[in-house]
Parts: structure tokens; sequence; C-alpha cells
């Protein structure tokens, strides 16, 4: 049976460029060949700001959006989180996603797909972290930066990578196989 992969689409603001490279990363993640792979946005789920009123270990959620997010979490066994970069720091929308669940993200790898302006997305990256191995997440050190994402977008908003991309998605996510199969023992 093979591992499940989630591309999360993390920004849900009007006019993001997430969809666009979530997309491309799925397409890749597929061509791999190594996970059955699922494109999730979480603009679908409408996720307000955390609104449980008991805490997420105890896994006793009371709001429809919240059983529905901690099905889907719970079906993956490896995530890649597709965030901008908003001032230096991570979508607002992965963050109140990531305190939604607790023990649904256990054990579990994750890489990035960052995007933005001239750090490609890195910071962005790089705070997002301490928040995983808080949940105890594996965020591997692979991963996907865009710099200068819109550079690479043509006039119909079509992504067109390059060699350098393209390797990075391969090297992620065959590490995100190994850390996958290996957690999923503690599991």
């Amino acid at each position: 049976m093979a591992l499940e992969l989630h591309v999360i689409i993390t920004s849900t603001r009007p006019g993001r460029a997430g969809p666009i490279f979530g997309k491309w990363l799925e397409g890749v993640a597929k061509a791999h060949g190594k996970f059955d792979t699922k494109l999730i946005d979480l603009a679908d789920f409408n996720l307000p700001i955390f609104d449980e009123p008991k805490h997420p270990r105890l896994g006793d959620y009371q709001h429809a959006h919240t059983k529905k997010w901690s099905a889907s979490v719970k079906a993956a066994d490896a995530f890649v989180f597709v965030t901008p970069e908003y001032n230096y720091g991570p979508s607002p929308a992965l963050i109140n996603a990531l305190t939604y669940l607790a023990a649904e993200w256990n054990y579990k790898p994750a890489g990035f797909l960052s995007y933005g302006g001239i750090s490609g997305g890195t910071r962005a990256v790089q705070q997002a972290k301490p928040t995983l191995t808080t949940l105890k997440m594996m965020p591997i050190p692979e991963g996907i930066a865009i710099p200068n994402f819109a550079g690479l977008l043509n006039e119909d908003r079509e992504f067109a990578s390059n060699d350098l991309i393209n390797a990075s998605a391969q090297t992620m996510l065959d590490e995100l196989h190994k850390w996958a199969g290996a957690l999923k023992t503690l599991r």
C-alpha cells in the first residue's frame, strides 16, 4: 500500500499564487510515483481563527470544520506545505491550521515548497518548523524555494519551472518517502 502525501496550499487570500505551485507539485509528486498524492487547499476548509472549546490533544472536536480537517490530516502519511512568505513569516492560515489539531500530526514528515521575493520564502519555512516539531512532526531539511516567483509565471499565470527547482522537488520527495516509511512504524 502506497504512502499518502498531502500537498497543502496554505495561503487563503484572494489572488494567491499557492494553487499554481500546489498543482505543479501535485503533478511532480504523481510522476515521482512513490506516493498516493492529494492536493489539499486550506481555503476549502474555511477554518476560522482557532475556535474549539477543548484542547486539541483531547480530540473532542465540536465543530464540523474541525472534524473535516482532522479526517484529512489523519489520512496523510506525509505533507508538503505550499507557503508564501508574509512579513518574513509563514501564512497565518498555516499556523492556524496546525494549531487546530494535535495527535493527527504526530510522527509524520513534512517538507515545504515556499515562494516569495529574493529569499524564496525560506524565512517563512524557518519560522514554521518549530511549530511542526512541537506537534511531533519531522520537518525535513530538503525543500523547494522559489525566489522571485512572479518572474517564473507567464501572462496566463502558469508556472515555468527550471532544472534547479525540478531537482529540489525530486530530492525532497525522495527524502519524504524515506521518512514517511520510517515514521509510520511509530504511529
